[in-house]
This record gives C-alpha cells, sequence and structure tokens, in this order.
C-alpha cells in the first residue's frame, strides 16, 4: 500500500503538505496559547476538531463518498484519542504554564520518537534518515536552552508525554484498518473532538462562548488552518511517506 501511494502522489503535493506541516501547524501552538485564555483546554480541543471534522464529513457525504464501518470507526477513535485527546490535549494544558515558544521547542524532539516507535513496530529508519534525526536533535536542544523549563516542570512532562503519545498514534495509524484519505481524516477529528468534550465535562470545565475577539480569532484559524488544513496535511503524509519524514 505505501509503495502504491507514494507512485500515485505527485511530488509537489507531497512538498505542499510538508509546508503546511511545517508552516502552518508549528503556528497553531500560539493560537493554542491564546484560545486557552478563556476556555477550558479540552472544550477548545473537542469544539474544534467536532466542528472540522463535521465539515469535512458533510462534504464527503455530498460528494457521495461512503461511510466508514464500525471498525474503521474504532480504529479511527482509536487514532482520535491517541493524537487528539492525549496528544493535544495534554499539550493546550500545558500550554498554560509553558510559553508557546518552549512548546515548539519540546515538540521538536518529536522525530526521534517516531524513529524509535517505528522501529519496534515497524522498521528502523534508513541511514540517511538518522543523519536527519540527528541534525534535528541538534536543532532541537539548541532551541530548548534558550527556555527556561524549570519553571514548569508539569507543563514539560505534559508536552513530553503528549510527543510519545502522538508518535506512538502515527505509527499504529499504519497498522490499523481505518479508511484512506479525508474520509479517515473526518472519522480521525470529529472521533477524536467528541472524546475530548466528554473529557472536558469529566473535568468540569464551564463550557461557556469566549468573550475576548482575539480567543474567537484563534479557535477560527484552529478549525481552518489547523485542523482542516494542517492536521489533513500531516495525515496525508503518514500515508504515503514514511513516518520520520512526515514528523
Amino acid at each position: 500500500m505505501t509503495a502504491t501511494s507514494r507512485a500515485t502522489s505527485p511530488r509537489w503535493l507531497i512538498i505542499l503538505c510538508l509546508a503546511a506541516v511545517y508552516v502552518v501547524w508549528g503556528t497553531t501552538y500560539y493560537a493554542l496559547k491564546v484560545g486557552v485564555q478563556e476556555t477550558g483546554p479540552y472544550f477548545l480541543i473537542g469544539t474544534r476538531f467536532v466542528v472540522a471534522g463535521g465539515l469535512l464529513l458533510a462534504w464527503l457525504m455530498l460528494r457521495g463518498e461512503r461511510l466508514p464501518t464500525l471498525r474503521q470507526w474504532s480504529g479511527s477513535t482509536l487514532l482520535g484519542f491517541l493524537l487528539l485527546v492525549v496528544s493535544l490535549g495534554s499539550v493546550t494544558v500545558a500550554e498554560r504554564t509553558v510559553s508557546s515558544g518552549a512548546t515548539v521547542a519540546l515538540i521538536s524532539f518529536m522525530p526521534i520518537m517516531m524513529a524509535v516507535w517505528s522501529g519496534l513496530l515497524e522498521k528502523w529508519p534508513a541511514r540517511g534518515e538518522w543523519i536527519a534525526i540527528v541534525v534535528g536533535l541538534i536543532g532541537a536542544l539548541v532551541m530548548v536552552t534558550g527556555h527556561d523549563l524549570r519553571a514548569s516542570p508539569g507543563g514539560t512532562a505534559l508536552i513530553l508525554m503528549a510527543c510519545t503519545s502522538w508518535s506512538f498514534g502515527t505509527v499504529l495509524s499504519r497498522r490499523l484498518d481505518v479508511p484512506h484519505g479525508a474520509m479517515g481524516f473526518a472519522a480521525e477529528m470529529l472521533a477524536g473532538g467528541l472524546l475530548a468534550l466528554v473529557v472536558s465535562a469529566a473535568l468540569g470545565e464551564k463550557w461557556v462562548l469566549p468573550e475576548s475577539s482575539a480567543v474567537w480569532w484563534a479557535w477560527i484559524y484552529l478549525v481552518i488552518a489547523g485542523s482542516l488544513i494542517a492536521f489533513s496535511a500531516y495525515r496525508y503524509l503518514v500515508e504515503r511517506v514514511s513516518p520520520t519524514l512526515a514528523s
């Protein structure tokens, strides 16, 4: 499946998706920082992905796409839990005490975690990928030294846990029975968003609409740029290139 997907995926589209992950996804951490000023972390995550997933699912149904099977919904729910509830939820909670810049610096350790999970569950990265990982790791260490993360050990631990869950979920997604393409992205976002709202209710977060226009703009940006564009681009890459390159 991977070889076929690579063969049928235009190089320009792969590059465009990588650019979306590099630039658009990177800016969402600042939007999260703004969003948690007036909303609960899991309420923010839940509403963001329920709306994005619902819109994408409705558009696909209008085009005549088939809904996922029950087994595929189960796989999508597991991925939504690992990637969105555990990983992004932890990052959003952490950003109450950790700056968005420090968050990005810590998340830059993701490729090394992805390489480990890939080796344990699939195959170890090639030599060229290891060279890229080492270079990236050095850059991540340089960025981390510019932030005093000792001020928030709890937030730091949450972000590292988020990286672990995200990298594990990414590699696992290649082994689960989930819909490929946009229907899979929609199912994961919708299922993950609903789970995040369940967690939000269980934690007693207040479900109130924000008053600040800045928070509203941050939420809209997270729905459109962060979810519909960047998350879909990342999942597209995971289906067509190595997890190491995607991370």
